[in-house]
């Protein structure tokens, strides 16, 4: 939505059956203070078939997995980022003495971010993957698949979703 008043409008409508304090807020907030932007989602098979990494560069964060806020981890999932890379760059970096060419230190880097890509492609691919998919059952509007969400997705996946935030990072020497 482009304009600021409707958009005002639509966030009251949604929110008719909070508390009153809530729809306060948002009827007392000026209206070009109300900005809309969309959500970023990034294909799996861009990260499957995309280079992660490049020479000394590397992305990370939301630039390597944007996902929808349906699995609630992407800052999880940027803090796990620095972790993975931190380790991965010490890692590579420890591995001889600190007197040495600026070409070979460029090497080590280049196998640190490489280790790190490595290391994070399957977890993102795993994490947009699932939350896209229960974005799309969540948002559903067909009988069908909501009582199938409601009935039988529910209960055999709840555990799976929590699993999801149980990653283990590492240790940092």
């Amino acid at each position: 939505m482009e304009n600021p008043a409707k958009l005002k409008q639509y966030v009251l409508n949604k929110l008719e059956k909070m508390p009153s304090d809530v729809r306060f807020i948002i009827e007392k907030t000026e209206i070009d203070a109300f900005h809309s932007a969309p959500l970023r989602y990034r294909h799996p098979w861009e990260l499957i078939m995309g280079n992660i990494s490049k020479g000394n560069v590397c992305v990370a964060g939301d630039a390597l997995h944007p996902m929808t806020p349906d699995l609630g981890q992407g800052g999880c999932c940027a803090l796990e980022d620095g972790v993975v890379l931190a380790r991965c760059l010490a890692e590579a970096l420890s591995k001889k003495p600190k007197e040495e060419e600026e070409e070979e230190n460029y090497k080590r880097i280049e196998e640190g971010l490489k280790k790190y890509a490595n290391e994070r492609r399957w977890r993102c691919i795993d994490l947009i993957t699932t939350a896209y998919i229960a974005g799309v059952i969540q948002q559903a509007d067909s009988k069908l698949v909501t009582f199938f969400r409601d009935k039988i997705l529910v209960p055999l996946l709840a555990g799976q979703l929590f699993k999801k935030s149980g990653f283990d990072c590492g240790k940092l020497n």
